[in-house]
């Protein structure tokens, strides 16, 4: 990754917008300063650090997205989590919510171990990208609005950048699909009015305006987090059959 500049509040918009690759946009996202609250929060949580992880070194920056420039599946969580991402440095590294989607995206041929523990453990994805709308650990697990928004230029440019190959997005929970459907409109795609409602195995496809370019497929799903999986409100036949989804919709995306 290129060494990483600071980015305030007021260039973010610009920042992202002037990325020319994947890799100039992490490097830029990873020295994002734009939030002083999730700042201040995940430099705290860096030095504090968890007892387990305690004679680690944290990641304590923004998250850039993590997967191939090609990719034909984006799928979109929510943000870091404090011990997780935000210790890693690579979105669902290293945390329980990590070990569900890793494991799940081995299972459908999309990653190449079902781990995922650190950077450098060799994990590589096929035909997908993860990625989060806000890339700092929030408080709670809960950005501001004010955050959310400030941060939405990085996942419109990401998508930019790999719309050429893009054909589905899976949107992990229903924050991720209000910032999902809103990055698409940003970029020219049509979102129906009144706004689809989430919902795990929600689907809607969305057109360019236009129809100058092609459309893409948006699937809920309900997150992975251990509230879900925990609970049962998620399982793995579940997560499994809706990745089996995205994969046979990007197929047909290619097809139209």
């Amino acid at each position: 990754m290129r060494e990483a500049t600071s980015v305030a509040a007021a260039r973010v918009p610009a920042a992202a917008a002037g990325a020319r690759t994947l890799v100039e946009l992490d490097a830029r996202v990873s020295g994002c300063f734009a939030c002083p609250r999730l700042v201040q929060w995940r430099t705290e949580v860096a030095g504090t650090r968890r007892r387990a992880f305690a004679e680690e070194t944290y990641w304590g920056r923004a998250v850039p997205g993590f997967g191939p420039a090609d990719a034909r599946i984006v799928i979109v969580g929510l943000a870091p989590a404090a011990h997780g991402a935000n210790r890693t440095g690579r979105m669902f590294t290293g945390d329980r919510s990590g070990d569900w989607l890793y494991a799940a995206l081995f299972r459908a041929g999309l990653a190449s171990q079902p781990v995922s523990v650190a950077i450098g453990d060799g994990l590589e994805l096929s035909d997908v990208r993860v990625t989060a709308p806000v890339r700092c650990a929030p408080p709670a697990n809960r950005p501001a609005p004010d955050e959310r928004d400030r941060c939405l230029p990085w996942l419109v440019r990401e998508l930019e950048l790999v719309r050429s190959t893009l054909r589905v997005v899976v949107a992990l929970g229903g924050f991720a699909w209000g910032a999902t459907l809103a990055a698409a409109r940003a970029l020219g795609l049509v979102v129906p009015r009144p706004r689809p409602t989430f919902g795990h195995g929600a689907e809607v496809r969305l057109a360019s305006r236009g129809g100058t370019e092609r459309g893409i497929t948006v699937l809920g799903c309900y997150h992975v987090s251990q509230q879900n999986t925990f609970t049962g409100r998620l399982t793995e036949p579940m997560l499994d059959a809706l990745l089996a989804r995205a994969k046979t919709a990007a197929t047909e995306e290619v097809a139209r």
